[in-house]
């Protein structure tokens, strides 16, 4: 039996729920088998994103009904397995903040998720609040406090501590639980499928490649500020930086001026962090 087998992933925490640390390749192959036949399953990643274009994603954490899979992105080296099992329409895949982690998802596996159920958004068209936390989400449904000692957590770190394992547990732990008692509330005032409509928006956006998603931001560029933005994201992703790492926003449209009044740009390396992005930027727009 597969779990059998798993028993020494296998850690004892406070949890009606089994959780299994996955963190070798041929127990992940078991896990996938395992989910295969799963119509619910609910999804949340821990990742580090300060200093990176794009996110590097540590663990991706899976429920369904009874267990709770905590997947070691790090040590896994080969995760293609989970795009069986995150495209399958037959799947309902439930998140909090589903934006976030299809964010995460699509730029670290190029896996892109669309079925799928935001208990946050359901929260809001049940309850007008757009700003409920999970935390917020777990006390009102069943009266439980969650820690928050790991949010600021090394993820890149291993071993990962007991306390890390915990936290990263307890974040999926009660998302099918929120998702039914939602769903009823949900399907009594028939807005069941505005709640799934606006989840796949939200999917659908943080599918979105981050230039794209990036450059909706920019409020009434000239065409020259376009252009520099598309610079700084093209030089961040060649060198894998934040593009505040390149050039700060505020600058962007600072520099599109001196652009268009054709003034001199020598005197503007004080603006980019690194000598040899600033030299990309003359080579680009001097005149």
């Amino acid at each position: 039996m597969l779990f059998d087998l798993l028993n020494r992933l296998f850690f004892n925490l406070s949890h009606k729920k089994r959780v299994f640390y996955v963190n070798q390749e041929v127990d992940f192959e078991k896990v996938i088998y395992d989910l295969s036949n799963e119509e619910i399953i609910c999804v949340d990643t821990e990742f580090e994103w300060r200093s990176t274009y794009f996110p590097i994603i540590s663990l991706i954490q899976i429920a369904t009904k009874n267990k709770i899979y905590i997947i070691d992105c790090l040590e896994c080296k080969n995760l293609s397995g989970l795009q069986s099992i995150f495209t399958d329409d037959k799947k309902l895949i439930i998140f909090h903040a589903a934006r976030s982690d299809t964010t995460v998802v699509s730029k670290s596996l190029n896996i892109q998720i669309r079925n799928v159920f935001d208990v946050q958004i359901a929260e809001n068209i049940l309850t007008n609040d757009k700003s409920k936390s999970y935390q917020s989400l777990v006390y009102k449904y069943y009266k439980v406090n969650l820690a928050k000692s790991e949010t600021r957590s090394n993820w890149l770190i291993r071993p990962l501590s007991k306390s890390q394992l915990e936290y990263a547990s307890e974040d999926v732990k009660y998302l099918i639980e929120i998702f039914e008692k939602q769903s009823k509330m949900l399907k009594k005032k028939n807005i069941y499928f505005d709640a799934i409509k606006d989840s796949r928006k939200e999917a659908f956006l943080g599918n979105q490649d981050l230039m794209t998603s990036r450059l909706k931001k920019l409020k009434d560029p000239s065409k020259t500020e376009r252009k520099i933005f598309i610079w700084r994201e093209n030089i961040s992703i060649k060198k894998n930086i934040p593009p505040s790492h390149a050039i700060k926003d505020k600058r962007i449209r600072f520099l599109s001026e001196l652009v268009d009044q054709k003034r001199d740009l020598s005197g503007q390396k004080k603006f980019f962090n690194d000598e040899s992005i600033f030299l990309d930027f003359l080579d680009n727009f001097k005149l």
